[in-house]
């Protein structure tokens, strides 16, 4: 008998033998992972957006960043339940079967409570965190003008704590020709 999908605890994976439990490579996948897919619901309605990321290992959390207005700030306000889901696909693997074909994939799904950053020291990190993930070359008063309080009354900085994650990989089989 299956088991009902509400029955199962968040991070676990229906294929066991793709499952990735070591937390080493899901912190690695996040930090390399240009950007995911943000999914939050207002009013029974779901909504997803992609959006540049950064892992923040010492809170836990997803930093994202955004207008202050439009349906992410609105749907983050109304209800702070969101997923997000960060994945990148590999090769393809053509079969003899149409319902044998697949692809190689990776990927990290993340579950928890979002909320609007309020404080200015821990948003100017959080978008920090963002920069010197994506211009790593680039360093704040020497390539570009710091974060300034100014900045932050127009960007909204989100913070995703994490409860649950797991990864997902599908490794090519060892017989497979290159």
């Amino acid at each position: 008998m299956s088991q009902n999908t509400s029955e199962r605890p968040l991070n676990q994976v229906r294929r066991h033998d793709r499952a990735v439990t070591d937390e080493a490579w899901i912190v690695s996948f996040l930090q390399r992972a240009p950007f995911g897919v943000l999914a939050t619901c207002r009013d029974g309605q779901p909504f997803t957006v992609a959006r540049n990321f950064a892992y923040d290992a010492d809170v836990h959390a997803i930093y994202l960043h955004g207008a202050k207005k439009g349906r992410t700030f609105e749907n983050v306000q109304a209800n702070g339940r969101a997923n997000f889901n960060v994945s990148e696909m590999g090769r393809l693997l053509p079969a003899e079967r149409a319902m044998d074909f697949s692809v190689l994939y990776s990927g990290v799904v993340i579950f928890g409570n979002i909320s609007v950053v309020t404080d200015a020291e821990e948003a100017k990190r959080g978008l920090q965190l963002l920069l010197n993930k994506l211009f790593p070359d680039r360093r704040p008063g020497v390539d570009y003008e710091p974060i300034t309080d100014v900045d932050l009354k127009v960007t909204a900085v989100f913070r995703l704590d994490i409860e649950h994650w797991s990864g997902k990989q599908k490794k090519a089989p060892k017989d497979l020709p290159l």
